[in-house]
């Protein structure tokens, strides 16, 4: 079966790893536990808060994978107790963000049931390039092969 691709332009170069992002975002997006925000706080920084109600500090992993955010809860049931009515349920899940490169994971707290996670954007940083155009080399006529180079400021 041919894939089609959601990229599909020859001015677009280089963005295979975009088109594999967007799979794997929209692998996961009927996920809906836990819910969660997502919160601009200042200029560069981001929150992402989850709530996790009823998980310990000891029940949840942060971890950042190829630049991928991965939060995953696990509860354990109490083999000893007793139930005669449950209906809470102990559960798992795992909740995965992509980040932008870059992008930093700077904290991660538990607070009345919420798990904030704080994040640090870089500022951008332009950067302005001279490519040399050098004349081509009358021996040479037809073959290519010239040298092109390229200072960065």
């Amino acid at each position: 079966m041919t894939r089609v691709s959601l990229i599909n332009s020859p001015f677009l170069l280089g963005f295979e790893h975009v088109e594999r992002t967007l799979d794997r975002i929209a692998k996961h997006a009927g996920e809906g536990y836990p819910p969660y925000n997502i919160e601009q706080i200042g200029d560069n920084g981001l929150r992402i808060t989850l709530a996790v109600a009823g998980f310990r500090q000891s029940d949840l992993a942060v971890e950042v994978d190829a630049n991928q955010l991965v939060i995953r809860g696990k509860q354990i049931d109490d083999p000893d107790r007793i139930y005669l009515h449950r209906g809470i349920a102990a559960r798992q899940f795992q909740r995965s963000f992509v980040l932008v490169e870059g992008i930093e994971v700077v904290s991660a707290g538990l607070d009345n049931g919420l798990l904030i996670i704080d994040l640090q954007r870089p500022p951008p940083e332009s950067k302005i390039r001279t490519v040399e155009i050098k004349t081509a080399d009358p021996t040479l006529s037809g073959k290519t092969g010239n040298a092109i180079t390229v200072d960065q400021q």
